[in-house]
């Protein structure tokens, strides 16, 4: 990790977007942009929170523990998204930890200027409770989902959900380039049950892999196996 002199503006984070204009000179003052390598840690579990980030530019798997040397991805997050705030309560502990998918860059506040942020900005304070309620029922839905469908079904719900959340190039490849023990990991399975699967569906024509580039070919097929 490196810092940057300021390679970003104050109009296309969230909390740029939702502050008043009359605080944006407060928050390009108290802001630090820092720039990862791909896969670094920015935060880990169970560290003691130090700030708020957000996302300029790049992508980043949230993940946790699970077992003693497997991770269980939670969501990726993407340019415009917030990272950290799950470590805000009580604890002050981060409950996730957060690894760069590729180079990326992200600005950074401390949390008396964040706080000290939502308490001017009514508009940001709603929004951060907005974004805390969409992360709830995204949870819950995944949940639902580890819980109702075989994994076959889970790995076809992993294959839609990054391509209606990164979209596609013009030859329909998803844009996020992912390991297999990555997919595996956030669709809740080992990686040689995530392989096998896999492997089934592009012999039946439904997905398309070659190296770490994904498409799906036949998505209507695809959302049968849900």
């Amino acid at each position: 990790m490196k810092k940057e002199k300021d390679p970003c503006n104050t109009n296309n984070c969230f909390l740029c977007r939702h502050s008043l204009p009359a605080w944006l000179p407060a928050v390009a003052a108290n802001k630090t942009n820092l720039d990862f390598k791909r896969g670094v840690t920015i935060f880990e579990e169970g560290m003691p929170v130090n700030g708020i980030y957000f996302i300029f530019r790049g992508k980043v798997k949230v993940h946790k523990k699970w077992g003693s040397e497997k991770q269980f991805i939670l969501h990726f997050a993407k340019e415009g998204d917030v990272l950290g705030y799950r470590g805000l309560g009580n604890e002050q502990l981060y409950p996730v930890s957060a690894t760069t998918l590729e180079n990326t860059m992200l600005c950074f506040f401390d949390i008396p200027f964040f706080e000290n942020s939502l308490k001017v900005n009514t508009n940001l304070l709603y929004a951060f409770m907005q974004l805390y309620a969409s992360e709830l029922q995204q949870v819950e839905k995944r949940m639902g989902s580890l819980v109702h469908l075989d994994v076959k079904g889970r790995v076809a719900e992993t294959l839609l959900k990054l391509q209606t959340d990164f979209g596609v190039t013009d030859e329909g490849i998803i844009q996020i380039w992912l390991t297999k023990q990555e997919l595996a990991a956030y669709a809740g399975t080992t990686y040689e049950t995530f392989f096998r699967i896999l492997h089934e569906l592009v012999q039946s024509g439904i997905v398309q892999y070659s190296g770490k580039n994904m498409a799906i070919v036949n998505e209507a097929k695809l959302k049968a196996l849900l």
